[in-house]
């Protein structure tokens, strides 16, 4: 007789539906309280052949509890919403890894919504992870959004925000020291020789991280005397579809610069990029043709051109904090809302040392 197994032969088991607490009642001959009362270990108010029969029937069914029901059941979710305005953004991305590891060294789960960076989805987001029942808001968004305010304030859930403000939400506030950050920046490209800076951004008006940067620039360029240091320094806002204008900056900062130096410091690592594709553009090399630091040390940056300086913001512990903030406010934490600012970290490379060819 031939071995060989044939398709025909071999009975091959297809996935079946994940089983419901209503099948395993069915299978036992119970009704789904009593498999209730088993599963949340009250299995003293069961006879023994109840009980059994319960157990061989989970067994039979290879049954898992829903452990968003069970919590439910308990009045906790354990579940934590996390509002990003754009999960493309690698500090987004590092803040969310950040937040995550203290989520589950305290036993929650995050739930995300991405805004794609469309502010008027804020109090949509807020909405929608309130009906998957989360005990709490970590959000780091535009803060464009004033219905956001209110349908937080109607939940009554706790909220902590990262990076950008909510004007008129009262909340614990996590964030990178902004000023310090861009002083250290700027300070950097003085010492090495630039004078004629150019601040990138995108839009600015309504997202307080840019606000702040925009404002620190200035303040930072104001207070240094242009007749001992010759700084000077602009501000430019890009729009992603708009390559040529980017361009068209770039040799206007170098047109003003004449014999001196020009730089660039770049508000977050998404600039950064648009920058550096507008150099290759142009045919420019970094830190030679033009200096640039930017927010944001991410894991390319070593690799680009000369390497990228930046100013490294703590994301894993901005993360971490604002996660810890919430959770102690979850567990009856009652304070005024904090402000905790973190400081940078200065990164130089060779795009922020100037090279004569």
């Amino acid at each position: 007789m031939s071995s060989k197994l044939t398709l025909s032969s071999v009975q091959i088991a297809l996935p079946t539906s994940r089983a419901t607490i209503a099948d395993v009642a069915r299978e036992a001959g119970v009704s789904k309280a009593t498999v209730s009362r088993f599963l949340n270990h009250r299995d003293k108010l069961l006879t023994k052949d109840i009980a059994t029969r319960v157990e061989v029937a989970i067994a039979a069914l290879s049954y898992i509890p829903s452990p968003m029901a069970q919590s439910l059941k308990r009045g906790r979710s354990r579940l934590i919403g996390l509002v990003v305005a754009d999960v493309t953004n690698p500090f987004s991305v590092a803040v969310l890894r950040g937040a995550e590891k203290a989520c589950q060294e305290a036993g929650y789960l995050l739930m995300m919504f991405n805004l794609g960076n469309d502010s008027c989805r804020e109090s949509e987001a807020i909405e929608t992870l309130t009906a998957y029942q989360v005990e709490g808001f970590i959000l780091n968004t535009l803060g464009g959004d004033a219905k956001a305010v209110t349908e937080a304030a109607r939940h009554g859930k706790p909220v902590v925000l990262v990076d950008r403000r909510h004007h008129g939400m009262q909340a614990d506030f996590v964030s990178l020291d902004n000023v310090g950050a861009v002083r250290m920046g700027v300070s950097h490209l003085l010492g090495a020789g630039y004078q004629e800076l150019l601040f990138v951004s995108e839009q600015i008006k309504g997202v307080s991280s840019r606000e702040e940067r925009e404002a620190a620039f200035r303040a930072f360029i104001g207070n240094t005397a242009p007749d001992s240091s010759g700084l000077q320094g602009r501000t430019f806002e890009h729009a992603a579809d708009d390559p040529q204008a980017l361009d068209d900056a770039l040799r206007s900062l170098r047109e003003r610069a004449g014999n001196r130096l020009p730089a660039v410091l770049s508000s977050n690592a998404v600039v950064t990029l648009r920058v550096v594709a507008a150099m290759a553009r142009l045919g420019w090399m970094l830190g030679t043709d033009v200096g640039l630091i930017g927010f944001d040390d991410t894991e390319w940056s070593p690799y680009i051109g000369p390497g990228l300086s930046s100013i490294a913001q703590p994301t894993d512990d901005l993360g971490r904090i604002a996660a810890g903030c919430l959770i102690e406010r979850l567990k009856g934490l009652q304070l005024p809302p904090r402000q905790i600012f973190l400081s940078g970290q200065l990164v130089p490379r060779g795009s922020s040392v100037h090279t004569v060819i």
